[in-house]
């Protein structure tokens, strides 16, 4: 079990990597294609396909992170004022669901990824578009690693990769904690 947990840090900490990395280059690429084309008065064609690649990165393997710390979008009002078993019935059929969705995510998605292999994005034809909907399935996978985590040994959202606030030496500036 514990081994399990520990590459699920690995996974979740994949996962928020590379999400950061999409985030940061979207936002270096965005301002770049909006200066070449006011400023230089010539506009690139590679940043928009790269900002959208990004963002589809971002959003999959994101969800994944989101999942996995509890922080996606979850609506519990009503959930909230069930007995406790009713509870426990809706979280076991939101993981059936969620298995669910996962694997349609990688099935189709790897399906969709490989048809479209070969086809070039037409402003940037060195990125092809099948490699550009791999982070639909690749995600998925995360998620329904995830999932298997929180059904085999419920919620994660409290490990110390995932809650930032386990620090047991705070930072300090001229001696004083910050």
């Amino acid at each position: 079990m514990e081994t399990y947990l520990r590459a699920m840090d690995w996974l979740y900490r994949g996962c928020i990597w590379i999400s950061g990395l999409a985030i940061v280059t979207m936002s270096l690429v965005i301002p770049w294609g909006v200066y070449a084309r006011k400023v230089l008065g010539r506009g690139a064609a590679w940043p928009e396909p790269v900002a959208v690649f990004c963002m589809v990165i971002f959003t999959f393997f994101g969800a994944a992170a989101a999942y996995r710390a509890g922080s996606h979008i979850a609506v519990r009002m009503m959930v909230d004022r069930l007995p406790g078993g009713m509870q426990r019935v809706l979280a076991y059929l939101v993981d059936v669901l969620m298995i669910m969705i996962s694997l349609f995510m990688i099935v189709y998605g790897f399906r969709l990824s490989q048809v479209i292999w070969h086809q070039s994005v037409d402003t940037l034809p060195i990125l092809k578009v099948g490699l550009t909907y791999l982070p639909l399935p690749l995600g998925g996978i995360a998620i329904m690693l995830f999932i298997i985590e929180r059904i085999w040994a419920g919620s994660q959202k409290s490990r110390p990769i995932v809650t930032f606030d386990n620090d047991p030496e705070p930072a300090k500036i001229d001696g004083g904690a910050i």
